[in-house]
């Protein structure tokens, strides 16, 4: 198929990039970086925004599906930004989509869209939206997510994806957040709980990516529906940061500070940041202490009934595969 994938620089755009052009999928990139390694690998790529219409539009034209991966993620940031390219971007990419007459589009959302302070252990699709938020991240996530499954029809079939806690080798966020604040001796637990959340390792990111292009390119009637997707197997949040910092050859997490003192001191340097302009992200978040301390995990048994969907790979065998990408000698 004629795919195009906006934010294909990113870390799950980059892997969904490379996984079509492994299956023999011809492959456009809508990004705002260059990307001559894409290219070399056969992609076209266009040096865009999503937050530019006409851009967008273009990128469209002549595809069988576009994944729309480019998002605003964070805990912190101008709202307008947020607005722009989480919001305004996807009503960009549905306009582009009609425009092209592009009959399939896969919509990566965030299992934060549903997240409030509570445990969710799990839950599935019929939960409802956050009634508020801590960030304008998951706020105009949910935004962009009602959209695209609103603009759902008989010409243009959407689903939306949930992967929570994205993964693996390559990942130029997360981890190596993770592994400086570690080496700075920043880096502290968040409670004395170990709450349990899903994780979903790259190739099974991408893998159930291509499961839904697949199944609405085949007809199946699932436009309009969203689906959680992970690991298939919870684990702690504390037990999991502390293996992901062992494959980068490091010790475990610091001694536990309590979450209530965590969300005051986010709530107090959110406060202080906004008053003097500060751009740059707070050490600690009032999103980031609640997405650390809650449970967050979910039931995928829809992604696996609708969408064959069953995770490849194992977190054991992800973590391997970690390990010896950060390895010295590779």
């Amino acid at each position: 198929m004629r795919a195009m994938v906006t934010g294909g620089g990113g870390f799950l755009g980059s892997h969904l990039v490379k996984a079509l052009l492994r299956r023999g999928d011809t492959v456009r990139v809508l990004a705002r970086g260059d990307y001559p390694e894409l290219r070399a690998l056969g992609a076209e790529t266009l040096r865009g925004d999503i937050t530019d219409a006409a851009a967008t539009a273009r990128a469209c034209e002549g595809m069988d599906v576009v994944f729309h991966t480019a998002a605003k993620a964070g805990g912190w940031g101008d709202p307008k930004a947020y607005e722009a390219i989480n919001v305004s971007g996807t009503d960009h990419v549905i306009a582009g989509c009609r425009a092209a007459r592009v009959p399939v589009l896969i919509h990566t959302s965030s299992p934060s869209v549903v997240h409030g302070h509570e445990d969710l252990e799990g839950a599935d699709e019929s939960l409802p939206y956050a009634k508020d938020f801590t960030a304008h991240y998951p706020r105009t996530k949910a935004l962009s997510e009602q959209r695209a499954l609103a603009a759902s029809d008989a010409s243009l079939a959407v689903i939306a994806l949930r992967p929570h806690f994205i993964w693996g080798p390559g990942d130029r966020h997360l981890l190596p957040r993770l592994v400086a604040r570690a080496k700075a001796g920043r880096l502290r637990q968040i409670g004395r709980r170990d709450p349990k959340c899903d994780t979903v390792y790259i190739d099974n990111c991408v893998d159930a990516h291509l499961l839904a292009a697949d199944a609405l390119r085949r007809g199946a009637p699932l436009g309009g529906k969203v689906y959680f997707v992970s690991d298939d197997a919870p684990i702690g949040v504390w037990t999991m940061a502390n293996k992901m910092l062992a494959s980068a050859g490091l010790g475990p997490v610091g001694r536990p500070i309590p979450a209530s003192v965590a969300y005051g001191v986010g709530a107090c340097l959110e406060l202080v940041y906004a008053l003097f302009g500060v751009e740059r992200e707070p050490l600690i978040t009032r999103f980031g202490a609640s997405e650390l301390s809650y449970a967050q995990w979910f039931d995928i048994g829809a992604a696996k009934r609708d969408l064959g969907y069953h995770p490849k790979v194992s977190i054991e065998e992800g973590l391997a595969r970690l390990a010896a990408s950060l390895s010295p000698s590779r």
